[in-house]
């Protein structure tokens, strides 16, 4: 289930974002189980995090991006340099997105 965000949620999660710090840092080994596990954890308890993909290039970078929001099933709101803002809604429904 891949839900998609107008622009002005998308523009409402940046907001809420903006003064977030990366709570998953990629590293040299790049994305392995036990990084989509942390980020699936954080997803699960935040809704909006920050994720630091450091050291790929541009298109290295791109695809590790889609493998997160694929495998997590999180929705990817904005890159900026090394940095992904994810968005997944939990169960709890702790952001209260605008309507569309």
């Amino acid at each position: 289930m891949s839900m998609t965000l107008s622009t002005k949620q998308k523009q409402f999660l940046k907001g809420l974002a903006h003064h977030l710090n990366p709570v998953v840092m990629l590293g040299n080994n790049g994305l392995t189980e036990g990084v989509l596990a942390e980020i699936d954890n954080a997803l699960n308890y935040h809704e909006l995090i920050k994720v630091k993909v450091a050291g790929a290039d541009r298109e290295t970078k791109q695809l590790i991006i889609d493998a997160i929001v694929r495998e997590t099933k999180s929705v990817a709101v904005q890159t900026i340099g090394h940095i992904v803002i994810l968005y997944r809604e939990s169960e709890d429904k702790k952001i209260q997105l605008p309507k569309k």
